[in-house]
């Protein structure tokens, strides 16, 4: 178990990970919420809960992968993960995770999504995860908990989910570029080396994915990005290594997907984004 936070907080190594999973599958309570402080580099064995679980990155990066993609949590996001689906996760950064296990009739979904944690729900997964501590069984605790499920169905969804596909040439091609993306990739270029027509590839992308190359290509290079710019790497380096022709390009499409600029989206993980004339 970790200290409160006015004693500090330790890193879960690998063991006691393994006995978190068996004391949160063998938990009957419906509403389960605990605190965890992974360090960088972390890496979770694939496995899966019976339960729905929201994972909420108080702080620092976390890549969760499963067969299907690969899914971004940036500080001050979520991601509600279905019960019964097997996946892994690595820490990008130091981690301090706060989660939240709730039974399938509570809360069910079909698949991963990326969540923008509100403020009111932040606060009410601190008060769970103190109340957890204690493991009192008040009328506060249930009324807090009804209120977090509410919220919780209303939390507006990020793009920050990378739909793989299940053929296994197309997977090779995605997975290359995540470890070298390029904004100027080319339908024409993936089709050709598939052996494929630019209209067989298209259709055949899409039908894989849920969404077009170009949507997916500018997914990856922003999804590729976050952790680099997570371990302080300059904005500058990171768009030139990405293919577009100067930091403007990458942070307009950086804003139009997720919003805000790449230093004030990372601004609550305490990360410096770090500038070169």
């Amino acid at each position: 178990m970790l200290d409160d936070h006015s004693q500090g907080l330790s890193f879960l190594r690998s063991d006691e990970h393994d006995a978190m999973l068996s004391f949160i599958d063998g938990n009957n309570e419906a509403v389960l919420a605990l605190r965890r402080v992974y360090p960088e580099g972390f890496k979770s064995p694939v496995h899966l809960h019976r339960k729905t679980q929201l994972w909420f990155a108080h702080s620092g990066v976390v890549i969760v992968s499963t067969g299907d993609g690969r899914w971004m949590i940036p500080p001050g996001h979520g991601l509600i993960i279905p019960a019964g689906l097997q996946h892994s996760s690595e820490m990008i950064s130091d981690v301090e995770m706060h989660s939240v296990y709730v039974h399938r009739d509570v809360i069910n979904t079909d698949r991963p999504r990326v969540v923008e944690v509100t403020v009111l729900a932040e606060n009410l997964i601190e008060e769970l995860v103190q109340d957890d501590v204690r493991r009192s069984a008040t009328r506060r605790r249930e009324l807090v908990m009804e209120l977090l499920m509410d919220e919780i169905s209303q939390l507006p969804e990020k793009p920050l989910g990378l739909p793989f596909p299940s053929q296994p040439n197309i997977a090779a091609l995605c997975r290359h570029f995540l470890s070298a993306p390029a904004a100027n990739a080319s339908i024409d270029d993936w089709a050709q080396t598939l052996g494929m027509s630019r209209r067989t590839f298209t259709r055949v992308f899409r039908a894989e994915t849920g969404v077009s190359f170009v949507t997916w290509r500018q997914q990856a290079c922003i999804f590729a990005s976050l952790p680099r710019l997570a371990n302080g790497e300059s904005v500058t380096n990171v768009a030139l290594d990405a293919g577009y022709e100067n930091v403007s390009a990458f942070t307009t499409m950086f804003r139009r997907m997720l919003g805000s600029s790449p230093s004030a989206y990372l601004k609550s993980s305490g990360v410096r984004i770090v500038r070169h004339p």
